[in-house]
């Protein structure tokens, strides 16, 4: 799925017109943008251009900067850990070790103090320069407790543009996201119209086309800071179809095919709640140690507005060589109090039986009282498994 002449000589074969490049892998990868529209195949997605600058974190924060876009206190890259123990006493600790390139979670580690920098900076580095061909590191303000919000965006041909509304993605483990949802429990209606504001804002500054995602930190005082932008569509996007009733991907499809946006920002309407939960084949209680091998029993939920988008089926073999996610479950509601009881529901059903997978602990996390009164922030789940590993130790 990175082989690039592999995927255009399909398409040219089987007689595509255009490619949606899906996410992760090379979805947000601009050389391959540009070989799909020099083969006449219509990439269904943002200009490359647009990509290229989005996809070099450090770029990406001058140019929202510019844009009067607040951005999280730190420095362009850093060459070597002498460097870039001067930034961080300029700086000031905690603070984040982040990959230019890349995202998911890797080529980032958190500094505590000054007798972590140096390793840190070299353990992002080595992982960056694996993940993505880039080592190219940089230092960011840790801010806690901070929440990971992210507004969703959908801009046509024609300059329209409009924001979808927010969603709560700070439930992660590893800097990755395991539930998401919309609207966020700690977005009120003032910072809302701020995030869609400043949101709108970025994508005019940088042209943007199709649908993106722009990602912030928010912190306990309300204000919020511009982490990056994605340049494709987002795993958790399903959230979003559920509360404004918007399918993102054929809107993708349509404005690819240079269709207009037929609806305003005072047309979006946030309905009700929704939640998503990641599962993935992984062993939560071991490290979130990944598996693999074949589905042996699989019984999917269902019922009004339950969704599980997945691609595994009963005698699916799990391969070793991917993300560990499987599927996603997505359920909504009148109200996030019967979201949540209604997501506890739909994961009793789901039943993976031949692999490991987290389903059990979603529903710890479900029923955890941070994630009920909506008060969890990014670092909750590493309070939460150390909570655990006490009270088993004891």
């Amino acid at each position: 799925y990175l082989n690039m002449d592999s995927i255009l000589s399909a398409a040219f074969y089987t007689g595509a017109d255009a490619i949606h490049p899906g996410y992760g892998l090379l979805s947000e990868n601009a050389r391959f943008a540009e070989l799909c529209e020099k083969c006449n195949f219509t990439f269904i997605g943002p200009p490359a251009e647009a990509i290229r600058n989005m996809g070099d974190k450090e770029k990406a924060k001058r140019v929202m900067k510019a844009a009067g876009v607040p951005v999280v206190p730190g420095c362009d890259v850093v060459e070597n850990a002498a460097e870039a123990k001067r930034e961080a006493e300029r700086i000031g600790y905690p603070l984040l070790c982040k990959s230019r390139s890349g995202g998911g979670g890797r080529g980032i580690r958190l500094v505590k103090n000054e007798n972590e920098l140096e390793k840190a900076f070299r353990a992002a580095s080595i992982e960056a320069k694996a993940a993505f061909g880039d080592g190219g590191i940089y230092l960011e303000k840790y801010i806690e407790p901070a929440k990971h919000i992210e507004v969703q965006l959908l801009c046509d041909n024609y300059g329209n543009a409009v924001c979808l509304g927010e969603r709560e993605c700070s439930m992660q483990r590893r800097s990755q996201k395991l539930i998401e949802e919309s609207p966020s429990p700690s977005v009120n209606g003032e910072i809302r119209q701020r995030l869609i504001d400043v949101s709108l804002k970025a994508a005019a500054a940088i042209g943007y086309r199709n649908a993106g995602t722009i990602e912030f930190i928010l912190d306990r005082d309300g204000n919020f800071y511009f982490m990056e932008m994605n340049t494709r569509l987002q795993v958790e996007h399903p959230v979003t179809e559920m509360v404004t009733g918007i399918d993102i991907v054929k809107w993708q499809l349509r404005i690819a095919a240079d269709v207009r946006l037929p609806f305003r920002q005072d047309d979006i309407r946030l309905s009700g709640h929704a939640i998503e939960c990641r599962i993935n084949a992984e062993d939560p209680y071991r490290n979130f140690r990944p598996g693999c091998g074949t589905i042996t029993a699989l019984h999917i939920p269902s019922g009004p507005w339950v969704r599980f988008d997945s691609a595994v089926y009963q005698g699916y073999s799990i391969p070793p060589y991917y993300d560990s996610m499987i599927g996603k479950l997505i359920v909504h509601a009148a109200d996030r109090e019967e979201a949540i009881r209604k997501m506890q529901a739909s994961l009793s059903e789901l039943i993976i039986e031949g692999v490991d997978s987290n389903i059990d602990f979603h529903m710890e996390l479900l029923d955890s009282p941070a994630f009920v009164d909506g008060s969890y922030s990014t670092g909750f789940l590493t309070e939460f498994l150390n909570g655990r590993l006490a009270a088993k130790g004891n």
